[in-house]
């Protein structure tokens, strides 16, 4: 038996929070976290329409990026809840709940990254886009492999 094929998990709440948890821990440390963060985001918001989980409010963001205070909105999801960037629309329709509670923390799930990411594709039908194209990586390289030129001390640079 091979222990590296994993078996596709139906979309349940269960199933698709554990994914969404995985993906956001991995997130944090990914190379390429742009993706990860985007699936989540999308996952939690098919979910939304489809009444699986749930807006809550508003919560004030732990480390704003370009304001002294930012927002993030509080979904919950099964036992999970997750932040998401909010809309106009959520400043509007959403009760904001102050600081962020450090007291309510996710329950652990072990799921491998690989099979979150299948899940979550599958549900939200996004793909990883990786372009790359072979010129900029011979550019790289050459650029990586050239030398730098020294004068000798005295030598004119002209």
């Amino acid at each position: 038996m091979n222990s590296h094929k994993c078996t596709p998990l139906n979309p349940t709440i269960q199933n698709l929070s554990h994914a969404i948890f995985t993906v956001n821990r991995h997130a944090k440390t990914a190379t390429n976290p742009k993706y990860l963060y985007c699936l989540k985001k999308t996952a939690l918001q098919k979910m939304i329409q489809e009444g699986k989980a749930v807006k809550i409010g508003l919560h004030f963001s732990e480390h704003p990026k370009y304001s002294q205070q930012q927002s993030d909105v509080l979904i919950r999801c099964g036992d999970y809840t997750f932040h998401i960037p909010p809309s106009k629309e959520d400043f509007k329709n959403l009760p904001h709940l102050g600081k962020l509670d450090h007291s309510s923390r996710n329950p652990k799930c072990h799921m491998s990254l690989y099979q979150a990411k299948l899940l979550l594709q599958a549900y939200t039908g996004m793909m990883e886009n990786q372009p790359k194209s072979p010129q900029k990586s011979t550019q790289q390289y050459h650029k990586k492999n050239c030398k730098p030129v020294f004068k000798r001390l005295g030598d004119s640079f002209f």
